[in-house]
């Protein structure tokens, strides 16, 4: 399959300009702004079924008509800090085809009308934000960014912005903070980010994620119809699904949406050591943990279809994990994560976190009784749905599902007093 997204593995120095303009780069841009007014621009999007590619699966032509037409200043956010762990697709799209990302990011700021592209990357991606800036300068002098963009009374700058690494700065609202130098916190909404109050220095703001705008320039160039083909009727296109965990090839694969999970196992080279799956991480820690069953197994990787099994296809960062796996220690891990990247704002997540880490520790360390088990999926699930963003259904979602799936490996813990395995997993 040719690849939309993953081109540098067809066409050698892609990220090279010189070679990006031979091989079509900037053409979508080219025919978004002197073929289509901005209003087509987002219905072209919109008819594609294009949907957000960091988490939430939302229409992205729906999210830019959300957008007042006529107000004066607007702006588009790229979201590049990729946080989430297992996830790696955002970096490889701008080291290896970062022009493709600044076009997509392009095409939707003329979509809105915007007058300034920001993308923010998480802080250790500064050798990458370096390069973007190079990339910048040059499609400038080419007339791509910055002011009259080709030819037209349409004006436009582009920057790169570094965070602090933080994991709540991948949402949104957090983001839009940091990036305003506020504290990486969520806002409380309305006003959404589209709304004026809402967005970048309150003013009405797109923000998307890379993978998302890297799709962008071929469906400009190619058309709704022919994006549509590709996928599943409701999850149409392409996906970067990020396979971790115990398969003998980790990496990034691209494949059309409606694969099913075996298959990617497949593609990444399979079990290592010819294991069997025990559970999948569909999404990162942030997502309901599966297990490995062939009802699962033979799931299609489209969002409408990873929700019939209760969990979330997310940003697609897959991480498998085999039979010897211990689900106790992988829901610790997760839980001990969540704790620390919660941001505290509001008291369900900050207190919930907490107490998801402290009471699951006491089941790993042998000190908790049947009841525990119990206690834990209770504070879980009191988080679930109450707090100001989705960390604290992010922190909920693995304990709930492990506890689901292999609740006999808790009990053991109880009724063995078995004691941790791994010296600092509680620590």
């Amino acid at each position: 399959m040719e690849h939309i997204l993953l081109r540098s593995r067809d066409i050698s120095d892609i990220r090279k300009l010189d070679v990006y303009l031979r091989n079509g780069g900037y053409e979508g841009l080219k025919k978004a702004v002197l073929e289509h007014t901005s209003d087509q621009v987002i219905q072209i999007v919109k008819d594609s079924g294009l949907r957000g590619r960091g988490g939430a699966g939302f229409s992205t032509g729906m999210k830019w008509s959300f957008i007042p037409r006529d107000y004066p200043v607007k702006y588009v956010v790229v979201n590049a800090d990729e946080s989430e762990p297992g996830t790696f697709k955002d970096r490889e799209l701008m080291e290896f085809n970062p022009h493709q990302v600044i076009e997509g990011a392009m095409i939707a700021a003329y979509a809105i009308k915007a007058r300034a592209v920001y993308i923010y990357l998480r802080g250790e991606f500064w050798d990458i934000a370096g390069d973007l800036d190079q990339c910048i300068e040059q499609a400038r002098e080419k007339g791509l960014v910055g002011q009259n963009i080709l030819g037209t009374d349409w004006s436009c700058e582009c920057y790169t912005h570094l965070g602090a690494g933080a994991y709540i700065c991948g949402e949104e609202t957090a983001l839009l903070n940091s990036l305003q130098g506020l504290i990486g916190q969520p806002r409380v909404r309305p006003p959404f980010p589209a709304q004026v109050g809402g967005g970048l220095y309150y003013e009405p703001t797109v923000v998307n994620n890379v993978e998302t705008l890297a799709n962008v320039p071929w469906i400009i160039v190619n058309g709704a119809e022919a994006y549509k083909k590709i996928g599943t009727e409701k999850s149409p296109g392409t996906k970067i699904f990020c396979v971790s965990g115990h398969v003998n090839n980790p990496g990034n694969y691209e494949f059309p949406l409606g694969i099913t999970f075996r298959q990617l196992i497949e593609a990444a080279g399979g079990m290592r050591d010819g294991k069997k799956c025990k559970a999948i991480l569909p999404s990162g820690a942030s997502g309901p943990v599966v297990p490995g069953t062939d009802k699962v197994l033979d799931t299609p990787l489209t969002y409408e279809d990873v929700a019939a099994i209760d969990t979330v296809l997310g940003s697609a960062s897959v991480i498998i994990m085999d039979e010897d796996t211990d689900m106790v220690w992988a829901a610790l891990k997760m839980a001990r994560f969540f704790k620390h990247e919660s941001c505290g704002k509001c008291t369900p997540c900050r207190e919930g976190t907490y107490w998801l880490y402290r009471v699951i520790s006491d089941l790993y360390k042998g000190n908790a009784t049947l009841k525990d088990i119990e206690l834990l999926a209770d504070v879980a699930a009191n988080m679930q749905g109450v707090t100001i963003c989705a960390l604290g259904d992010f922190a909920a979602n693995p304990i709930l599902s492990t506890v689901k799936h292999f609740r006999a490996e808790y009990e053991a813990y109880v009724k063995a007093q078995k004691p941790a395995t791994v010296a600092s997993a509680a620590d």
